[in-house]
């Protein structure tokens, strides 16, 4: 990265002064206001039931190992190791993979961008098969999980109806990270740019989407780096 970039335009990195709420699900989740998060969220049926025991027997002995009180930083390790590991299991393409027709993928990035630059900013997402990488910055007076619960609920009822399948679409739970400063967010913006080109589709059915605010800015996808 070149350090000479300007932080792009609506996001804002972790304060160390600032106050952060806690708490705990399957995953760890802070929360801080006005702060920018990278989330990733996908089908219901992207983790199958032996991989989601393979999680739970992590889960399991990770809190077996690391006994209470855990530390900020044992549990952005776990959550670090979660994350890796249920991103390759998505990667394995579970599920229905109904994200992977252009319909479906359109009413996603439809709902996504619905309500950007009203009730959040959105930096830039990639719609996979079974998931969804984006990055998120609520505003003052709209909370995060109200927000992903949104997009979840408007493409739910358009893929829903169109399935003639039944609820929920979704996993309820997404993984959350505040992102640290702009070094780590052009990590992730490129994490995010990949995720089309590792999986080898087409140019064609990429379903990905950069804030054109920030490309003005200079912040953009590798691989349009280099074209």
């Amino acid at each position: 990265m070149s350090l000479n970039l300007p932080a792009p335009p609506g996001f804002r990195g972790l304060l160390d002064h600032h106050p952060i709420h806690r708490y705990q699900r399957n995953l760890p989740h802070w929360r801080q206001e006005g702060a920018s998060y990278f989330v990733t969220f996908n089908l219901a049926d992207a983790v199958p039931a032996a991989q989601q025991q393979e999680l739970e027997a992590i889960r399991r002995e990770w809190l077996h190992r690391y006994p209470n009180p855990k530390d900020d930083e044992c549990w952005l390790e776990y959550a670090k190791t979660m994350f890796r590991r249920q991103d390759r299991i998505m990667d394995a393409s579970y599920g229905c993979c109904l994200l992977a027709r252009d319909v479906y993928a359109d009413e996603l990035d439809r709902a996504i961008l619905h309500f950007h630059q009203k009730r959040y900013e959105i930096g830039c997402f990639v719609v996979m098969a079974n998931h969804c990488h984006l990055i998120i910055r609520p505003f003052n007076g709209f909370e995060l999980e109200n927000e992903l619960g949104a997009i979840k609920r408007a493409s739910s009822r358009f893929i829903c109806e169109r399935e003639r399948a039944p609820a929920p679409l979704w996993q309820e739970e997404s993984y959350d990270r505040i992102i640290r400063d702009e070094e780590h967010l052009w990590r992730v913006v490129q994490y995010i740019g990949r995720n089309p080109l590792v999986a080898k589709i087409p140019k064609k059915n990429w379903h990905r989407w950069l804030n054109p605010a920030w490309k003005e800015c200079g912040w953009k996808f590798e691989d349009d780096i280099h074209t």
